[in-house]
């Protein structure tokens, strides 16, 4: 079962059509389909569901993709890490979570490629724990999070913070209140729509039994961006870190206080992988940018209208 194999099988997997596989791997239809049988016969089990136009995975073809998939990205990313030996170029690999975290990395990437610009960088965004998953699996070398994570396997340095805001239908009362903030109490009989990410729903009810109240999350999601449509239908009020919310006339962003919380962001990468000298130079590169930025003015632009949190803010965990 050899690298060149897997990606016959992956193309194929991916269309559902051998017709169509084999127009995408420039190749005929015959020998991607003995390819196939081959892989199939070493395997000792049946990949494929042949009909007579579409192909249907098994679940052992099911698993294999999602292992070909894997295998395929990581030998890729061990050949760019081996020929960045040669000098600092290659790609790195970030996985982020929806929040803050596009925004610290897009300038930290704009920093380090002004001065490595041969460096590329691939990202992926996703729920915090995709996104830790990716890491533990080698997916990706380094990752922003939301605290708190597996300090006893991950390493890491917090990167930023930010407060939690509720984010409101434009036609609700609580929309039309005076001032940029709303107490918790206000959000207590709203339908919620919050992160799914498990540890991150036990904390918001955590959260709400301060003051005597179990919240009434309605919807649990990982995309930020189907909170918004969700609410924009005046499904439920968002709960949400601040800056995952980009100016919208459908809704009416207010920071929770009363109790204030915070999110912390990390930027963090599994312990018992060994990075290249490009990812070393990139942590370092981050590390140094935020000692810089305590001791000179911001070299950003910041998002317009941002509330940062006073520094005693409980964190949500």
């Amino acid at each position: 079962m050899d690298l060149r194999t897997l990606r016959y099988f992956v193309t194929a997997a991916e269309e559902l059509n051998i017709t169509r596989a084999a127009e995408r791997l420039n190749m005929s239809q015959p020998p991607l389909s003995n390819q196939i049988k081959a892989l199939e016969v070493e395997l000792g089990t049946t990949l494929f569901v042949r009909g007579k136009r579409h192909l249907k995975l098994t679940e052992a073809g099911s698993l294999l993709y999602r292992r070909a998939v894997q295998l395929l990205e990581l030998a890729e990313q061990t050949q760019q890490e081996i020929q960045s030996l040669n000098g600092l170029s290659g790609t790195v690999n970030v996985s982020v979570v929806d929040g803050r975290a596009p925004f610290l990395l897009a300038r930290w990437i704009s920093g380090f490629r002004g001065e490595f610009p041969d460096v590329k960088f691939r990202l992926w965004n996703g729920s915090g724990d995709e996104v830790l998953e990716r890491l533990n699996r080698g997916l990706a070398d380094v990752a922003v999070v939301a605290a708190p994570y597996d300090s006893e396997n991950l390493a890491g340095f917090p990167v930023s913070r930010e407060p939690w805001v509720a984010m409101i239908p434009k036609d609700h009362p609580l929309a039309r209140t005076k001032g940029e903030s709303i107490p918790l109490s206000s959000l207590a009989n709203e339908p919620i729509i919050a992160p799914s990410r498990s540890s991150r729903v036990e904390a918001l009810r955590s959260w709400f039994a301060e003051i005597g109240a179990e919240p009434n999350i309605i919807c649990e999601l990982a995309n930020y961006l189907d909170a918004v449509a969700l609410a924009e239908q005046s499904v439920g009020i968002c709960i949400f870190p601040q800056t995952t919310y980009t100016p919208n006339r459908m809704l009416v962003k207010k920071v929770i206080v009363d109790s204030a919380r915070q999110v912390e962001y990390a930027l963090v990468w599994a312990k018992k992988q060994r990075h290249s000298e490009l990812v070393e130079e990139f942590i370092n590169f981050v590390r140094d940018s935020l000692e810089e930025e305590k001791e000179h003015k911001q070299p950003y632009h910041m998002p317009e209208h941002e509330y940062l949190p006073p520094a005693d803010t409980k964190y949500l965990e």
